[in-house]
């Protein structure tokens, strides 16, 4: 059953291994240019499907992991590549989603709208209070990507109390490489993901340093949003996309 249908897509759980293996098909192709993307954490997950009606293609995917609360942090992908003990302490439930790509042949700005539309209706029904998990820029030299990390730096860093502590052997410390730098706004948003770019108009914020991640040939961020810091505006757009 669908979770959310809008226009020419609609948004679903996956229902059984045929719909995994789809998934599995367009991250490989997203991250891996190759036949599937596939590890461990997918039996732990749930997935959801963004299809185009008219051909039923998967034309975006994600996967999420329910935790109870902080001190389930540890179970979590990203825990693999960021020191999350600053976030053990955290109450309230919480969902790392994961693996989030768009087909590459695919522009339609609806079906990103689709995919947190869906998102939003889980958030609500579960009573998630955290949203986390890695935001991912293509290759991994972050050249390209100064004045994003410059943006960052200024004005989203995580506030102390939650903020990750390096872990990972490869990283770009941008808050401190970075620190004389001033970014260039527009160049800055360019260049950003747009899955980044949402989690931050909403309220988002992100670990100090990006992650290199020469398996998936990308450079990630820890992305945090706490649900109740969402702008009101920010959250009736996105429950009037879920309903």
């Amino acid at each position: 059953m669908p979770m959310l249908r809008k226009g020419r897509y609609i948004a679903r759980f996956a229902d059984g291994p045929t719909d995994i293996e789809a998934a599995q098909r367009l991250r490989g192709l997203v991250f891996r240019a190759t036949a599937s993307d596939i590890d461990t954490y997918d039996d732990l997950c749930r997935h959801m499907l963004v299809e185009d009606v008219s051909t039923s293609n998967v034309v975006c995917c994600f996967r999420l992991l329910p935790l109870d609360n902080g001190r389930a942090i540890e179970r979590s992908y990203s825990a693999q590549h960021y020191g999350l003990a600053c976030l053990v302490e955290f109450e309230g439930a919480m969902v790392e989603m994961g693996r989030f790509c768009i087909h590459p042949d695919h522009h339609d700005p609806d079906i990103l709208r689709v995919a947190w539309g869906a998102l939003t209706a889980y958030v609500d029904e579960t009573g998630v209070e955290m949203l986390f998990g890695c935001s991912s820029f293509k290759g991994t030299s972050g050249d390209a990507y100064l004045d994003a990390f410059s943006l960052l730096k200024e004005r989203h860093l995580a506030p102390k109390r939650w903020l990750p502590r390096v872990k990972a052997p490869f990283v770009f410390p941008f808050a401190r490489n970075l620190r004389a730098r001033h970014a260039d706004v527009k160049a800055a948003m360019k260049a950003m993901p747009p899955l980044l770019r949402t989690y931050l108009l909403m309220g988002g914020w992100v670990s100090d340093h990006a992650v290199v991640d020469r398996d998936l040939n990308t450079m990630h961020v820890f992305t945090g949003l706490e649900i109740s810091a969402i702008p009101p505006a920010r959250k009736k757009l996105l429950r009037a996309v879920a309903g």
